[in-house]
């Protein structure tokens, strides 16, 4: 898929509920690795699977991981093709925000640099600050620079462990 008209993204991904046909939240994101090509996205590499603490009203804890994908797609192309995957696999997005899921797909980076635009924001605004976002991102393309920061993944995720071991 390589080429001109190509755009890579960075992609995180989390479950931290069961499917009934596919299983636990480890096998639905490897599930979700295997449905990106049927959307037109090529996986060039993933993070190994990772363990974190839910963020808001939810309990279970959630698997995580990050993809390196190329894909034709503009942002808000992959956007909706991602919202599909999720909805395939039974994501509803109505109710409480931050509440148990089957499988969330998060836009976080892509080589275009910034794209803001209605609910679209690149880099994701919150990946900074989250633990389980930046380390599976640092380690598939640890040299990828943020466009607002400057800073790498590597970088950002020494930055983030740096200030979690201080406050604790």
């Amino acid at each position: 898929m390589s080429g001109a008209s190509s755009h890579r993204y960075l992609i995180a991904l989390g479950s931290n509920q069961r499917h009934p046909a596919i299983g636990a939240p480890r096998a639905v994101l490897a599930a979700a690795l295997g449905a990106l090509a049927e959307v037109g996205v090529e996986l060039l590499d993933a993070s190994p699977f990772s363990a974190s603490a839910p963020i808001g009203p939810s309990q279970r804890r959630y698997a995580n991981a990050a993809a390196l994908v190329e894909t034709p797609h503009h942002p808000p192309a992959l956007l909706a093709a991602l919202q599909s995957i999720e909805q395939v696999f039974g994501r509803d997005r109505r109710g409480q925000r931050w509440r148990a899921r089957v499988l969330d797909l998060d836009i976080v980076l892509w080589d275009g640099g910034i794209w803001v635009s209605g609910a679209l924001a690149i880099p994701h605004p919150q990946f900074r600050t989250r633990e389980f976002v930046l380390r599976p991102a640092a380690a598939i393309a640890p040299q990828w620079r943020d466009p607002v920061s400057g800073f790498s993944l590597r970088q950002l995720a020494a930055r983030l462990a740096r200030r979690r071991a201080l406050s604790r």
